[in-house]
């Protein structure tokens, strides 16, 4: 409900009260119960509230009951969501992407509004069939709309290809920030590209992918990205249409997870990351943890930056405040650290491709023939002396 709050409050309302309902198996009709209704309908005459959001996703049916019993309007989590990222879209592909996540929420909220409409009827003896409703032309509009924003789209992701197409011809090594919103991922990407991204203590600050440069001492220059932020039952529509924002994350050599080390629900948080991660098929990538926002805990803050290694003796977990910039300097030759191991496995990998296998130079040729009758060249002969 905290989360709720801070959600509403990035979308620009205040929230003046809070209404918590237990309840076994949720209501068909209602979602809660008439009782409880009838409790929320009174404290909202009572605060002056306008708006009633719910921390669940509702159905089209419960959400035009609760807005004829209640007299307000009603939003559930999702609508909160994508209010937001309507908000705070800057770019062309960020708001495409958020115009037809909006398009597919609306296509499943269509109600039978326009009801009078169904039967078409003309003169006599021309009585015509049931006619087409107005959410059947309603429905078939936005049907050719979410198709117009979805080629527009695939073309928008064409070019974000050929754009990563150049960076691996030049095998710049990429590092992809993830994390739950309000982690600290934006103010961690201005502490090491000195972007000037925009950063605030909110929800959703930024949408859009920023990518930059970093120089490293003995590497040269890497690619850093700032994605969108995650968060507890994201929206199924913004996981499909955020696909191309999410794809720097898909064909990263390194995610950095940043997770806000002082938040009270940081392992339920990170849990969440983790579950978008394998939804879009992340999981396998090598990764570090960064625990950020150390200055916050005086006993974490007391201890300094740490850099934590696995088993493997590779960087797995670092401790440091990227608004301090305390432990950026454990970040950068951590990162350093792992670029130059992804050069030797692509050194490798393109030697591999170039030498021939081993199994290829023992296996046997199909008519291969005798060495005394094989003659590469057929029209001249050898002598016991020729060279």
């Amino acid at each position: 409900m905290a989360e709720l709050s801070l959600l509403a409050d990035s979308a620009g309302s205040i929230p003046v009260a809070s209404v918590i309902a237990r309840k076994g198996k949720t209501d068909p009709a209602l979602f809660i119960g008439s009782g409880k209704v009838n409790e929320l309908q009174k404290v909202m005459e009572e605060q002056g509230a306008e708006l009633a959001i719910f921390n669940h996703p509702l159905s089209p049916t419960q959400q035009r009951n609760l807005e004829r019993h209640l007299g307000f309007h009603v939003m559930d989590r999702t609508g909160l969501i994508l209010d937001i990222f309507s908000q705070r879209a800057q770019s062309h592909i960020g708001k495409t992407q958020v115009e037809l996540a909006q398009v597919r929420y609306r296509m499943s909220r269509l109600v039978r509004a326009w009801s009078h409409l169904e039967r078409q009827r003309g003169g006599i003896g021309v009585r015509g069939g049931p006619g087409e409703t107005q959410m059947e032309l309603d429905r078939r509009m936005l049907a050719t709309k979410a198709k117009r924003l979805e080629n527009e789209l695939e073309k928008l992701q064409r070019q974000q290809r050929t754009q990563r197409r150049a960076r691996n011809r030049k095998d710049v090594f990429s590092v992809s920030l993830v994390g739950y919103t309000n982690a600290g991922k934006s103010s961690l990407f201005n502490a090491l590209t000195k972007a000037g991204a925009y950063a605030a203590d909110q929800l959703f600050a930024t949408l859009d992918t920023t990518s930059r440069k970093v120089h490293l001492v003995d590497v040269g220059s890497i690619v850093v990205s700032d994605t969108v932020g995650f968060i507890r039952e994201l929206p199924h529509q913004l996981v499909e249409a955020f696909r191309a924002t999410l794809d720097e994350t898909i064909h990263a050599d390194l995610i950095l997870h940043v997770i806000d080390a002082c938040s009270p629900v940081a392992r339920e948080q990170k849990a969440e990351v983790e579950a978008v991660l394998r939804e879009i098929g992340a999981d396998d990538i090598p990764r570090i943890e960064v625990m950020n926002k150390i200055d916050q805990m005086p006993q974490t803050f007391h201890r300094g930056a740490v850099l934590e290694r696995d088993s493997a003796g590779v960087p797995s977990q670092i401790f440091l405040s990227a608004k301090t910039g305390l432990g950026l300097d454990l970040l950068r030759s951590a990162l350093a650290e792992c670029s130059q191991m992804t050069d030797r496995i692509r050194f490798e990998h393109n030697r591999a491709k170039t030498q021939m296998a081993p199994d290829e130079l023992l296996a046997p040729l199909p008519e291969r023939p005798e060495s005394s009758e094989f003659n590469p060249i057929p029209t001249r002969k050898y002598l016991s002396n020729d060279a």
